[in-house]
């Protein structure tokens, strides 16, 4: 199962869920997200418990133990550029065949991959990158499944909820009712779960 975790480091991450995860027997998962953050803490977990065979992702070097297990070929490392991993998670969430870009033009990253000649311009083919579940956070959400942020927890969060068949929420607040339209930054289309994030 390929799985979506929204979060930059422990900034905007569903911790409450990942840490039901943990308690499961899932494991062989293709983790996608930002980072892997820290061996303790939210996405991180989950590699620490050994249940992602693969990670993509825009950098591992915080996390010692996704470093050690890449060496130890215990686990997949696929890096790619942040603008890039956004971009293909987007290119799945509206329906595009891929994305053009030049960034990892004449580097690792163009190894095995298309590369167009457009004006002159060589451009990547990056494709889509879809998911079946996606894990997200919302600063606030109401009962519809609206989510609005607070600051930079938004992250990675609104382009995971285009493109995974299903998508749990991990509010902060949950509001029983509805938000000011002018607040929502994901409608409620994009939602299939709410869970309400225990105190801390």
């Amino acid at each position: 199962m390929t799985l979506f975790v929204g979060g930059f480091l422990k900034c905007g991450s569903p911790t409450d869920v990942i840490n039901e995860i943990l308690k499961t027997d899932i494991n062989n998962l293709t983790l996608v997200g930002n980072d892997t953050s820290y061996p303790d803490a939210d996405r991180g977990l989950l590699v620490s418990a050994h249940k992602v065979k693969k990670v993509i992702a825009t950098h591992i070097g915080l996390n010692k133990e996704t470093g050690r297990q890449m060496l130890a070929g215990e686990i997949e490392v696929e890096l790619v550029p942040q603008g890039t991993l956004c971009e293909r998670i987007r290119a799945a969430g509206v329906g595009l065949g891929g994305v053009l870009t030049p960034t990892g033009i004449g580097t690792e990253v163009a190894k095995g991959k298309e590369v167009l000649h457009i004006d002159g311009k060589e451009y990547l083919l990056e494709k889509p990158l879809h998911a079946d579940v996606a894990l997200i956070y919302g600063s606030r959400v109401d009962k519809a499944g609206n989510i609005a942020f607070v600051g930079t927890t938004r992250n990675t969060n609104v382009v995971m909820a285009t493109a995974a068949d299903t998508v749990i929420v991990e509010a902060e607040e949950y509001i029983d009712g509805y938000l000011n339209p002018n607040e929502v930054v994901i409608p409620s289309v994009f939602v299939d779960y709410i869970v309400i994030q225990q105190p801390k």
